[in-house]
Formats: C-alpha cells, sequence, structure tokens
C-alpha cells in the first residue's frame, strides 16, 4: 500500500466526486471533497492536504481559481487539472502558472494514479531537499559564526531577519571581528543559497584593476586583455556579491558601483552594451562611513544605497563571555588539521585569554589557539603555550582604547592593575615575594596595593589563602 496522503478533489460532479473518492480511499489515501472553487478555499483553510484534484470548469469559478488559492495559502501541494478536451487550452494555461500536469476526460482511473504517484513523489523530494538545504545552512552556520553573548544573540536574529529580504545590507565592525562569515551566513540563508556567493577584497586589489575584476573587460580594452573577461558582478549572477572594505573603493569606482546598484545593470571596460545583472549587495567596512561622507571621501548617495539595513559587530572585549565556547571551537579544527588530541585548556591558561584585550579580536583568538594547539605536547594547552603578548597581560595600548562614550580613568586603571596582580599572584602560588618580582615591585610596594585593591585578604578569590605566604 501506498504511503497514506490527504487529497483534495474539487469537482460539481456528484459522480465523479464518488468515484475518485472511492479509487483512492482504495490507493490507502484521505481524501475530502469540494463542490467547487469556493468550496475548495475553505477546504484549504481548514485542513492540511498533499493533493489538490481539480475539474478545469465548475459553477462557481475555475480550475485557475483552485490553482491560485493553492499558491497563496499552500504553494509546495502539487495541482492536477482533469479537462475537457475543448478545454485544454485553459488547462496547458494552468501547467504555465504552476499546475502539475493534467488529464483528459474521458481518462483511465489508471492513468490518473499514475499521474498522482509522480506528483506525490515530486512533492515529497522537494520538501527532502528543502529540510536537506535548511540542515545544511544550519550546518554551515554553526561551524562558521558562534556565541552565547546577548549582543551575538542579536546579531543572529538580526541575520535571520535580513536574511529572506532582497535589501542591501551594511555590516560594520573592527577587522577580525567576523564581517564576512555574517555576509556568508545572510546567503546561506537567503532564497540566493544555491547560486554564487562572491567576495572581493577592495582594499588588497589595485585601484586600478578592480574596475576590472567587478566589471569584467573586453577583449583590447587594455594592455593585458587578450580576451573578453566576465566580472565579478557577472559571476555572482542570482547570487550575493560580498564587497569587504568598500570605504576603500576610489571615487571613480564609487561612481561606477552606484549605477550598477540603482540601474541594475553593468558595462564592461571597454565595452559598448549594458548587461542586467541580478545581483544582492552585502558589503563590509572597518572605517566609520559616516565620518568618510562628511569628510568627502565616501558619496554620500552610495552610503544609503548599501546602508540601507546595517548590522554592528562587537569587538571581542566586549563579549568576553564567548571567548571559552570560540577557544574550545578552534581547538577543535585545530586538533583535527594538525592530528593531534588536543581537547582542552587549562583553568590557567583560560585566565590569560579572558584578561587579554584582543586588538585582532577573533582572528587574533584564533591565531592564539592555532599557535598553542601546534606547540601542546599533551591533550591540555597550559601557559607555556601561550603567547608572551598574553602572559604580559596585553599592552596598555590595547587596554586603554577610548570608547565614545569615554571611560573612567580612575576606574579602568584599578581594573587593569587588578588583573596583573592577580594573575601575578596566581602564576607564583599565593607567595607575594614571588609575584612582586614578576610585577617589578618591591614587596612593600605590593602589600600597599594589595591593601588598596581590597586583595589582602586570606578568602580573596583566587589567592588561596595568599596572605599567609610571605616568602
Amino acid at each position: 500500500m501506498n504511503e497514506q496522503r490527504h487529497i483534495l478533489i474539487v469537482d460539481d460532479e456528484r459522480g465523479m466526486q464518488e468515484f475518485l473518492e472511492i479509487f483512492f480511499r482504495r490507493e490507502g489515501h484521505v481524501v475530502s471533497i469540494a463542490a467547487g472553487a469556493g468550496d475548495a478555499r475553505a477546504r484549504l483553510l481548514e485542513d492540511q492536504v498533499d493533493l489538490v484534484i481539480s475539474d478545469m470548469q465548475m459553477p462557481d469559478g475555475s480550475g485557475l481559481d483552485v490553482l491560485r488559492a493553492v499558491q497563496e495559502h499552500c504553494p509546495e501541494v502539487p495541482v492536477i487539472m482533469i479537462t475537457a478536451f475543448a478545454t485544454t487550452d485553459s488547462a496547458i494555461a494552468a501547467m504555465k502558472e504552476g499546475a502539475y500536469d493534467y488529464v483528459t476526460k474521458p481518462f483511465q482511473v489508471d492513468e490518473l494514479g499514475v499521474v498522482v504517484g509522480k506528483a506525490l513523489e515530486k512533492k515529497q523530494l522537494t520538501l527532502e531537499n528543502r529540510r536537506l538545504r535548511s540542515e545544511l545552512r544550519t550546518q554551515a552556520k554553526s561551524r562558521s559564526m558562534i556565541g552565547n553573548s546577548a549582543v551575538m544573540q542579536r546579531v543572529f536574529d538580526m541575520v535571520s531577519r535580513v536574511a529572506e529580504t532582497k535589501t542591501n545590507v551594511l555590516v560594520s565592525g573592527e577587522s577580525g571581528t567576523g564581517k564576512e562569515l555574517v555576509a556568508r551566513a545572510i546567503h546561506d540563508e537567503s532564497g540566493r543559497a544555491d547560486a554564487p556567493f562572491v567576495a572581493v577584497n577592495c582594499a588588497a586589489i589595485p585601484s586600478n584593476l578592480l574596475e576590472s575584476e567587478l566589471f569584467g573587460h573586453m577583449k583590447g580594452s587594455f594592455t593585458g586583455a587578450v580576451s573578453n573577461k566576465e566580472g565579478l558582478f557577472e559571476v555572482a549572477e542570482g547570487g550575493t556579491l560580498f564587497l569587504d572594505e568598500v570605504g576603500e573603493l576610489s571615487p571613480e569606482l564609487q561612481v561606477k558601483l552606484l549605477r550598477a546598484i540603482q540601474e541594475k545593470t553593468l558595462r564592461r571596460v571597454g565595452g559598448t552594451t549594458d548587461r542586467v545583472v541580478d545581483v544582492r549587495i552585502l558589503s563590509a567596512t572597518n572605517r566609520e562611513l559616516e565620518a568618510e561622507v562628511a569628510a568627502g571621501r565616501f558619496r554620500e548617495d552610495l552610503y544609503y544605497r548599501l546602508n540601507v539595513i546595517q548590522i554592528p559587530l562587537p569587538p571581542l572585549r566586549d563579549r568576553t563571555e564567548d571567548i571559552p565556547l570560540l577557544a574550545h571551537r578552534f581547538i577543535e579544527r585545530f586538533s583535527r588539521e594538525f592530528g593531534k588530541e588536543v581537547a582542552h585548556i587549562d583553568p590557567e591558561a583560560m585566565e590569560v585569554l579572558l584578561a587579554y584585550r584582543y586588538p585582532g579580536n577573533v582572528r587574533e583568538l584564533e591565531n592564539v589557539i592555532e599557535r598553542a594547539v601546534a606547540l601542546s605536547r599533551g591533550s591540555t594547552i597550559g601557559l607555556e603555550s601561550m603567547p608572551p603578548t598574553l602572559l604580559r597581560g596585553g599592552s596598555l595600548d590595547t587596554a586603554m582604547e577610548i570608547p565614545e562614550t569615554g571611560v573612567d580613568l580612575d576606574e579602568l586603571v584599578s581594573s587593569y592593575e587588578r588583573r596583573l596582580i592577580e594573575q601575578a599572584l596566581h602564576r607564583a602560588g599565593g607567595v607575594k615575594k614571588r609575584a612582586a618580582e614578576l610585577l617589578g615591585l618591591s614587596f612593600r610596594s605590593l602589600r600597599y596595593r594589595l591593601d588598596k585593591l581590597g586583595l589582602d585578604r586570606a578568602d580573596t578569590p583566587g589567592q588561596g589563602g595568599a596572605q599567609s605566604r610571605m616568602s
């Protein structure tokens, strides 16, 4: 017996209704009956059906009305038309509008059964392909963007909300925050996921070559143009073009990019005709483009074309709760790549990772873990595998970056001083004399700082009774 499916039969003739209902029930399917186009629309709102079989001509409407109702409420459901010979042209028109197939009266019931079986099989394959694509996109997203922090959850939510739109998106943030990963996630979750995702770094290609890269060129248009060449706009047809570091574009290229976005056409270098392109533009920058516009270095009209929706990415220092998650993800990856069995981070090493400011953001953390896995001799990453920059707690230059809102200098200095002293005490095993040496302080100076910061207590977290360990 075939797998049970729900079939809706739409016909105003009682004899045809009963005939088809008996046949498909014997085939093991659930059958519902609608006496006309209006009744069919009501059934579609009430029931979940797998296939619709509709007569072409009915007193209150046509099979086309039924087809349009199906496409409105459940577009994945196939529709088969039953038509008299005289209305075959109408059935063909219905197929052009999306009907699966049609049969003409009089028909053999087995013939209809074959068509129904193929339609149900196609629907099942379509749903399965959609499910697999969704899983692959979810897996791709899980391999790229990760984070449990509230700020990253907002980024994930924004990605999901803008993915299905056609809107241009500008991803902003410092270098190394993962702007291309966000762009890829938007593409992967969009209806363009099966089309190309093409990324170009506008800062990495000389301006005189970037025009040819983006728009293509014709043979003989300049020295070295020995053949016609597609530009990246054409390569990305139907998909997404990601312009990384878009703030580096020259004024001349800004004009040509603006035209391509506005007109949805391009002209190759040396060409005389325009080509229509269907490309979604995602862009990214680590510059403050509003300031570039105010300074006259970036076109205002292009800025508003690119920045319909902006997704700002936070620096890693503003989401330190994500560092352990990211670190373990990188450990898994590099352990596989290097053929090692590294699986853990020593608590002291993790403290160092958490205390650092990461001017290079996630990319810098990735490099730190790659180095640590490469140097590790066992299954656990320890302090000996940490780079000197992290062991020194980072430079004051990276720790003292002033945000737009300003800082409380005394509080910031105290916080940085506290972190360094705690690290020194931890590494010295609570021996204050040794900790003072690590910090380049006298023992008396360290005691003064401990008292000032409220660290000179036996129950201070992480100190392990350091007060009693004087030497």
